[in-house]
């Protein structure tokens, strides 16, 4: 009898535990990796509640969430919602950032390198192997542009940063679009694999020459240089927060279709708008009811009080009637 009472005791437990996980599980997209860490450090301080997320890609994180091994999965690639319907998913943006093209070339100043459409497509296709290129020295004749073997710096494993540049590369680009396309994973016909936007910026660290991309907290967090880009109008500037925030309030949201938008933020227009401009999503398991309650508590928190950090980090945050729109799906759809 004590015995049974005992086992049934701590059957007791397991079943509480279940229900109020000591700390929350995440796992995805690199590129919001250092909002989500500042997020969660702040949050337990205030709290006293954990949460752990692990940079793996974006790729990874859906394949932990559909398999139900994290609490939450990040994907800088948006789900349709047939996808959703099909993985047993909900999905919400989370916070808006941004793809820049870095490099590492001695003489040339950060911002001062313009890279066109073509430039960055030939560069990336492996028709332009090096700097002095004509191609690249007609956009800056003011530079002097070394004769050096361009190395090409690209995402080794399934990333949803991928997705989007190539999404990008894929609409400015016609000789892309037909030889390579997009997708978290593509056959790159040149350069050198790496693994996170961490795994490329210490690559662009450390190889001369080189050039790839990544998500903007890791340029500013690691002093990288940033190329200049055309905006949908031709004209070339600079990654910046306003830039940011230019494209994002071109955003059609719907919470209707969990927030899906088939280009997410790139490409938006306006003389002024960043053309890599990306939000990033969170996904929810739909049969995790008591889970996603902590989640949301999470993200709730974090859409109240971690806009400073965000915008220090080089994020732009949601604006408020997004973020309202994101409250109401929870009540709706996820913890209804």
């Amino acid at each position: 009898m004590v015995r049974f009472l005992v086992g049934l005791f701590g059957l007791f437990l397991l079943v509480n535990v279940s229900f109020a996980k000591s700390s929350l599980d995440g796992a995805g997209a690199t590129f919001p990796y250092p909002v989500y860490t500042a997020w969660a450090y702040y949050y337990h301080q205030a709290t006293g509640k954990k949460v752990n997320y692990q940079g793996i890609g974006s790729g990874g994180g859906i394949r932990q969430i559909t398999k139900r091994v994290v609490d939450f999965g990040g994907s800088d690639e948006m789900l349709s919602p047939e996808e959703l319907k099909k993985r047993g998913l909900f999905q919400f943006p989370a916070v808006v950032g941004s793809i820049v093209v870095v490099y590492n070339l001695n003489g040339v100043k950060d911002g001062e390198l313009k890279l066109s459409n073509k430039a960055v497509c030939d560069i990336f296709l492996g028709k332009v192997k090096y700097w002095d290129n004509p191609e690249i020295k007609q956009l800056n004749k003011n530079l002097s542009l070394p004769h050096e073997v361009i190395t090409v710096i690209h995402r080794s494993e399934g990333s949803g940063t991928t997705w989007n540049f190539t999404y990008w590369l894929s609409h400015v680009c016609k000789a892309w679009n037909k030889r390579i396309g997009y997708g978290k994973v593509v056959g790159w016909p040149t350069g050198k694999g790496a693994k996170g936007n961490q795994g490329v910026t210490n690559y662009i660290k450390q190889i001369p020459g080189s050039i790839g991309y990544v998500e903007y907290a890791y340029k500013i967090q690691n002093q990288l240089k940033v190329a200049q880009l055309q905006t949908t109008s031709g004209n070339f500037i600079k990654p910046s927060v306003e830039s940011f925030e230019s494209a994002a309030k071109q955003a059609n949201w719907s919470e209707k279709d969990s927030f899906y938008i088939p280009s997410n933020l790139l490409l938006s227009k306006g003389k002024n708008s960043w053309p890599l401009t990306v939000s990033t999503m969170i996904l929810l398991a739909n049969d995790k009811p008591n889970t996603n309650k902590q989640v949301i508590e999470f993200f709730d928190w974090a859409f109240k009080n971690g806009d400073k950090t965000a915008k220090q980090l080089g994020y732009v945050p949601l604006p408020g009637s997004v973020k309202s729109m994101v409250r109401d799906y929870w009540k709706k759809y996820v913890i209804r």
